[in-house]
């Protein structure tokens, strides 16, 4: 197999490229050049933002293209024009945002959607995730794979939601633990959504597939337990009812990463359904597993681990955790 990712070197990309290799495909890497591509893999440099930024993928012909963009819906329609006689199949890495909110428990592929254009420039998240697959769709048809993730967490993060979580059980003490413990959340490893992507591929799979966990895979203390674990067992975590971390005025999601509590936007973000993925090979490892190898792969880093420049995080900061715990 002949394989072009658009990206290739961080997060979701990169867990695309390393799958590739260990199946021994022929992989071209097109990015910016900001981090460098693993080896073997033959890079081409280019920056899609810019005039003539696809110069690079002039020539050349593909078995199959995935492309992670997140920005401008634009960006993803110029690549899919410019490779739709190129490549046989299109795999556009999207997002389970594009649902329009609120998400009934176990949504799948058939829920109502965010408007979305692929002549859009900047816009809100979901609204460019659904102009990328319009994008994707009316280049490709339905040789289009749309990869609908839900939240991602593991190796090569550059979001900052598990790492925050390791980095502060790393920290120890008395730790802020979000309940209810048995609360389920839901999320894919890059490295489990790769496989199903490039195996989808080998089928000749079109349209949209939520990847994300099924229903019941995980539960915040699950979460938790494992990185106090991991990270050396100095962490003491004290649970703490939804009703107070809400009186303390704490955003869910934002200033504590990856929980929300029990209601109409845990459904929606937790609660999805999957099972049109997993029918075609979605494999999900346990969630033990994914926070060990990110601890892994986070220690053997010579500096923090870089972080989306585009992203601003207000996490919980230590005096108010300890301001609620005193409470």
């Amino acid at each position: 197999m002949r394989l072009l990712i658009l990206g290739g070197t961080e997060f979701v990309g990169r867990a695309l490229t390393e799958e590739a290799l260990k199946r021994g495909w022929e992989t071209t890497v097109f990015h910016r050049g900001r981090h460098a591509a693993p080896p073997g893999v033959t890079a081409v440099l280019g920056d899609r933002t810019a005039e003539n930024g696809l110069a690079g993928l002039a020539g050349g012909e593909w078995d199959a293209v995935v492309d992670t963009w997140a920005g401008a819906p634009t960006a993803v329609r110029d690549a899919a024009r410019l490779l739709a006689d190129r490549a046989p199949r299109y795999a556009y890495i999207s997002s389970r945002s594009v649902y329009r909110h609120p998400c009934a428990p176990g949504l799948d592929e058939s829920g109502a959607l965010v408007d979305g254009s692929p002549d859009a420039g900047d816009v809100e998240y979901p609204e460019a995730k659904r102009g990328g697959e319009l994008a994707a769709v009316a280049a490709f048809g339905d040789r289009a794979l749309l990869v609908r993730a839900g939240l991602i967490l593991g190796p090569w993060e550059n979001v900052g939601r598990l790492l925050w979580w390791l980095n502060r059980m790393a920290r120890g003490g008395p730790v802020l633990a979000p309940g209810p413990r048995d609360s389920g959340i839901q999320f894919v490893d890059p490295r489990d959504l790769a496989a199903w992507t490039l195996g989808a591929i080998e089928q000749r799979l079109g349209g949209p597939y939520n990847l994300v966990s099924p229903r019941g895979h995980a539960t915040m203390g699950e979460l938790l337990d494992a990185c106090a674990r991991v990270t050396g067992g100095r962490a003491e975590l004290r649970w703490t009812a939804p009703e107070k971390i809400l009186a303390a005025g704490v955003e869910p999601w934002t200033e504590i990463p990856v929980w929300i509590p029990p209601g109409e936007l845990h459904d929606t973000i937790h609660a999805g359904g999957s099972a049109k993925a997993i029918a075609t090979g979605l494999r999900c490892r346990p969630v033990a597993e994914t926070v060990t190898d990110t601890w892994t792969w986070l220690q053997s880093l010579p500096s923090p681990a870089p972080l989306r420049p585009d992203i601003q995080r207000e996490t919980l900061s230590p005096q108010k955790e300890t301001e609620i715990l005193a409470m």
